[in-house]
């Protein structure tokens, strides 16, 4: 990894008996898309409000390029972009007002706000309703918006709060293709879903949080591994010698014999899945159903925090 553009250390946040944060620590760097996990409640939001310099923690600390992120920074907030869960825009303007209303706030200077504006408006596929009242818009197009104006100021960092929300399959890939665009380009992305497809197709590297702790920090190849696939299948013969020949399989767990039906645990599905069907030719048994699953984030993460992301 680079240089980190983010370094959170051993942070925390209390707010009087409840604990928000507790000692969570992790780099994110220039360029990276970094996913956020975590059931309501686990502490994401708090944790970017920290890191966007809106909120104080009680201990640790954030940076971000070697600087100590604080309410006190405006300077610093300059190079933060974040699109909030709740829709930051306003209704009664047009998309290009809202735009010039948000790039004069972060003080982008005339000149290169008339040309900014024009191209964020280009990059979330807006261009041609530039002067239409947002309050018109489709929920597709104000999340795009959300996304633009968090863009105007041209960030080095980027903090999305579950920027898909509510929207439309065309509207999610156009935000999905932007992203990806701004890390390339070297923008730091710090990406926090309930969707955990998203993130598991968009990000490298992934952190769970749950209750306040990060419970793993990892590349997404490194998540899956510590997890088995599994694989389910029906013998209508299946025998007390079968099972003996599953358990000499390498790398494979039999979970039970129940009757016909049988469980593998494995490493690697294909080759399991491989041998089993040359067992199964060899021992000239039927199989009668099959079924498998390979490992991803949602089973990983239900494994690690034991309950659903939107509990």
């Amino acid at each position: 990894m680079t240089d980190p553009m983010l370094q959170v250390t051993d942070l925390h946040k209390r707010y009087g008996p409840t604990t928000a944060l507790a000692g969570v620590s992790f780099e994110v760097s220039t360029g990276e898309l970094f996913g956020l996990l975590g059931p309501n409640g686990a502490g994401k939001t708090t944790l970017l409000s920290i890191v966007s310099c809106l909120l104080e923690p009680t201990s640790g600390e954030a940076r971000i390029l070697g600087r100590k992120a604080s309410t006190r920074d405006k300077e610093l907030r300059r190079l933060i972009g974040i699109v909030p869960q709740e829709l930051a825009i306003y209704g009664e303007l047009n998309a290009r007002e809202n735009l010039r209303f948000f790039g004069s706030l972060y003080g982008v200077t005339p000149v290169r706000l008339q040309c900014r504006v024009d191209e964020v408006l280009a990059a979330v596929g807006l261009s041609d309703r530039a002067n239409e009242r947002v309050e018109a818009f489709s929920g597709g197009m104000k999340r795009r918006l959300n996304l633009g104006a968090a863009l105007i100021h041209e960030p080095k960092l980027l903090l999305l709060d579950e920027p898909t929300t509510g929207v439309d399959p065309q509207s999610r890939n156009h935000i999905f293709e932007e992203v990806r665009r701004l890390a390339a380009s070297g923008v730091c992305v710090v990406y926090t879903s309930h969707y955990i497809e998203e993130v598991q197709a968009l990000c490298s590297r992934i952190g769970i949080i749950d209750r306040g702790r990060l419970i793993a920090c990892d590349r997404l190849a490194n998540l899956l591994r510590q997890i088995p696939g599994v694989i389910r299948f029906r013998v209508p013969q299946a025998t007390a010698r079968l099972y003996e020949r599953l358990r000499q399989i390498p790398d494979v767990e039999v979970n039970g014999l129940d009757g016909p039906s049988m469980e593998l645990e494995c490493r690697d599905v294909k080759t399991a899945l491989m041998q089993l069907i040359a067992l199964l030719n060899e021992m000239q048994l039927e199989l009668t159903s099959l079924e498998t699953s390979e490992p991803n984030l949602e089973r990983v993460f239900l494994h690690l925090t034991g309950r659903a992301l939107r509990d």
